[in-house]
């Protein structure tokens, strides 16, 4: 009978989670071991230690059992008082989600918003800090998921190291991905998550503390527990170091071979390595008639691309072809761009193939669905983009 011995063979291709190597799912499946243990001791300070290297800081990391959203929450009721003046640059869904926190513990949130598919211009950032120095805090996006837009971190941190405000970045789907410099680019607080460019499980989050922020910490009112940063450092005091509650011993097993498999790599390497998968496939979808929502270049990280939905495709049934036809799985759009863009992830644990793979998947949906186009002209670009870009070469 016909499709009797159909096999589709499932690929995650979304901004996270994102692909795992069988290295580190082996990990993930180690015998349950106890977390006040030795065996979890000699680990938890490894992967402490390696995300230090990995953040480029000497200041204090701290893993959360939680998805990335803990660590913002964490950032925002660590350091903060009721009624505190704060500074958001939104350029998409995760700066509305800084804002939405912010809000919900009775900050007084300054709002600088961009256009979705924009980066935030440092320059205002500096024009709101002289306006109004009473500012506690600035908060931003490294690379923003819902777009695949990328700030100028580095400049931005030049800026805030000269006010009494402390920088707050949201790393997660930057970090690994694309270069960050967390001491040299005078950021206070950055957060992270296991299920981006670290190609580990789902459920950890971590975040950096510098001492701006430690000061700013000493005088918070803000409620907290589960995410008190100050029980976490007390407790990562202790000999040996530990956690204030159970965390996701598993993960962070697994999180520790993930790391190591950066390292060994070469994190110079990894950074190239996304650049030319972003490139690849930001050229392949250009060449296929369709528009990028990042209009500059500049402005694209390498962590996801975010494309326009042509008139008279549907983008849930364009997802949704992907998804159960073929196998792959991208992801919608956000917010106030859902249903109006799809999302490609190219991070972690992520090749060229996988770049053929996801474009001829679109290719085949789109040409399905009645978009006019000359079928294959994707999967060459992408490939011609490989090859004068010497991927595979050392």
């Amino acid at each position: 009978m016909e499709g009797e011995f159909e096999v589709v063979k499932k690929y995650i291709m979304t901004p996270g989670p994102t692909p795992i190597s069988e290295e580190v799912l082996l990990e993930h499946a180690r015998p349950l071991m106890h977390h006040r243990s030795p065996e979890f001791s000699k680990i938890f300070i490894e992967v402490t230690e390696k995300l230090k290297k990995l953040f480029k800081t000497k200041n204090d990391v701290f893993i959360l059992t939680s998805s990335g959203t803990g660590a913002m929450e964490a950032a925002v009721t660590n350091f903060f008082s009721t009624g505190d003046k704060v500074l958001v640059a939104s350029v998409g869904n995760f700066g509305e989600r800084f804002k939405k926190i912010s809000s919900r513990f009775n900050l007084e949130v300054i709002s600088l918003d961009y256009e979705w598919g924009d980066s935030a211009n440092p320059e205002d950032i500096k024009k709101v800090l002289v306006d109004n120095p009473d500012i506690k805090g600035v908060m931003v996006q490294f690379s923003e998921t819902s777009t695949g837009a990328i700030n100028d971190i580095k400049a931005i941190g030049n800026i805030v190291k000269n006010y009494p405000a402390i920088l707050i970045v949201d790393a997660i789907s930057g970090l690994g991905a694309s270069d960050l410099r967390t001491d040299e680019w005078n950021l206070d607080v950055v957060a992270g998550g296991s299920q981006k460019a670290l190609s580990a499980p789902t459920g950890v989050a971590f975040i950096s503390i510098s001492d701006k922020a430690w000061k700013l910490n000493e005088k918070s009112n803000l409620p907290r527990f589960y995410f008190d940063l100050a029980a976490a450092k007390n407790y990562s005091q202790k000999t040996p170091p530990q956690t204030p509650w159970t965390p996701g011993i598993s993960i962070i097993v697994a999180m520790n071979r993930a790391i190591d498999m950066l390292f060994e790599e070469g994190l110079e390497k990894v950074f190239e390595r996304h650049r030319i998968l972003a490139l690849a496939t930001q050229k392949a979808v250009e060449k296929m008639g369709l528009q990028l929502l990042v209009k500059d270049e500049s402005k694209r990280g390498f962590s996801v691309t975010s494309i326009i939905v042509p008139d008279g495709i549907d983008a849930k049934e364009l997802t949704k072809t992907m998804r159960v036809k073929y196998g792959v799985t991208i992801a919608g759009g956000q917010g106030k761009l859902s249903g109006k863009i799809i999302r490609i992830g190219h991070l972690g644990y992520f090749g060229m193939f996988d770049s053929i793979i996801v474009i001829s998947a679109l290719e085949m949906t789109l040409k399905e669905l009645g978009y006019k186009f000359e079928v294959g002209s994707g999967i060459t670009e992408a490939e011609r983009i490989f090859m004068e870009n010497n991927y595979l070469n050392d």
